[in-house]
């Protein structure tokens, strides 16, 4: 069953780039900003920006840094995906080996968590998303990136220093982030609807828990009106709580890093040798736990045991 993944997981990937794609046109003029006068840049501290930075346009179109290594990502896994499942062999060697290995071992985890039923149907979303996050994370890592690009010659320190720089980790974007947690918040409205249906989704929503009787039942009904209405707002705010637990850890990752190579010029090469290591480890964990939170989250509007026992 999991093979047929292995060849919808690129075509999938790129269905939901083009998702992604549309959360970067709402900021993209907000973005375009004019390049930072150098010998401003020289007397602030060092620091990464909080937005992306334009690098070039295509009529009213802008395409920042961050952007740029999305696309470079995207299409690095697609490329990759693509050549490991062309040949499908029955004993997997090479690419297909460690693509079957990831796959298989994302869809028995995420069937340990949800059921066998739910993962079927939502393992495309989450299993993108995983290894999506989790590369772009760790490109972001790669020397060059943030440290390439334009800049001035600071004759105070004799020194080049980048003030626009050619590429930007995508996730230190909050474009990004919110994209994808905005594209998960559709899709789990989708599949609230599919597993409830209409009134099944208001009704554990608003439906009161439990077996209750007389007046206590009349009061459990009013009491979970009023927190089906809190859960309603728990609801709509976790696309922003998702995109900013993503983006403040990868950004607050980047910026350590940046002040960890000036923190001692003569030793810039060694010092943040140990964060990359950090780093990685934080790569890998904050992938896991977007994937894990939209999986739970999804799984709780799909449990149908507290409306069951309401109806009972």
């Amino acid at each position: 069953m999991v093979h047929r993944y292995f060849r919808q997981l690129p075509l999938l990937l790129s269905l939901l780039g083009l998702l992604i794609f549309g959360g970067f046109a709402s900021n993209l003029r907000a973005q375009a900003a004019v390049a930072p006068d150098p010998g401003t840049v020289a007397e602030k501290h060092e620091t990464i920006p909080l937005k992306a930075t334009p690098i070039f346009t295509i009529g009213k179109f802008t395409v920042t840094n961050s952007m740029l290594v999305t696309w470079i990502v995207a299409a690095g896994i697609i490329v990759f995906a693509q050549t490991a499942t062309r040949k499908i062999k029955q004993v997997p060697t090479g690419a297909q080996n460690f693509w079957e290995w990831l796959v298989e071992g994302l869809y028995n985890f995420l069937e340990s968590v949800i059921g066998s039923h739910l993962v079927k149907k939502t393992f495309w979303f989450f299993s993108t998303i995983f290894i999506f996050i989790l590369f772009l994370n760790w490109f972001g890592l790669i020397p060059g990136v943030g440290t390439i690009g334009w800049g001035h010659h600071d004759p105070v320190t004799n020194a080049f220093r980048v003030d626009r720089p050619l590429l930007r980790g995508g996730n230190a974007d909050l474009n990004l982030t919110f994209a994808m947690a905005a594209t998960f918040f559709m899709l789990w409205i989708v599949w609230a609807l599919q597993e409830n249906g209409v009134g099944g989704f208001i009704v554990h929503l608003f439906g009161p828990k439990g077996d209750s009787k007389g007046i206590l039942k009349i009061l459990m009904i009013i009491v979970f009106f009023m927190v089906g209405w809190l859960e309603i707002v728990s609801i709509l705010f976790r696309p922003i709580s998702l995109s900013f637990r993503l983006y403040g850890n990868v950004y607050a990752g980047e910026n350590m890093l940046e002040a960890m190579a000036h923190l001692v010029p003569a030793l810039s090469w060694l010092i943040p040798i140990p964060f990359y290591f950090m780093e990685l480890l934080v790569g890998i964990v904050q992938a896991l736990v977007f994937m894990l939170l939209t999986a739970v989250f999804t799984l709780l509007i799909a449990h149908h045991e507290p409306v069951q026992s309401a109806q009972q």
